[in-house]
């Protein structure tokens, strides 16, 4: 942290890259925008055990690889994400969304999401994101 910003400025700053991202995101529009989020080692960790459960790094292997090992596995036009909110405190901020969608087998997918993102120099350097493993494996994985 610069010596001339309060954990005040960079708890606002970093919320306000979450919020960017996520807006960026859940509107869709502009799917390439978000590799300017990341930094080429930004790491984004699933956990659990699910096939696509590890740390992917960079903007490469986080949006084209991660995601569409993902969104491949539910009907295209069904996804909808739902921002909920977020949580800051200097260079962290959680952010809880929901995701809803119809998995390929025609089985309803609505999974509650939370991560944990820290944020250096206005990019996304590390997310940590945790949810229903259990219902995802059922309704995505099986």
């Amino acid at each position: 942290m610069a010596t001339d910003q309060t954990v005040d400025d960079v708890t606002a700053q970093s919320k306000k890259v979450v919020l960017d991202y996520m807006n960026a995101l859940t509107t869709g529009d502009d799917f390439a925008a978000l590799r300017e989020f990341f930094t080429p080692e930004t790491t984004w960790t699933l956990a659990g055990d699910l096939p696509v459960s590890r740390t992917w790094t960079g903007p490469d292997e986080i949006l084209d690889e991660f995601v569409p090992a993902v969104v491949a596995r539910l009907v295209p036009e069904s996804l909808e994400l739902e921002f909920k909110s977020v949580i800051a405190e200097g260079d962290r901020v959680l952010a809880e969304w929901r995701t809803h969608g119809l998995s390929r087998s025609g089985r309803p997918y609505d999974q509650h999401c939370l991560a944990i993102f820290t944020i250096r120099d206005g990019k996304i350097v590390a997310v940590r994101e945790h949810f229903d493993t259990l219902h995802a494996h059922n309704v995505l994985f099986s």
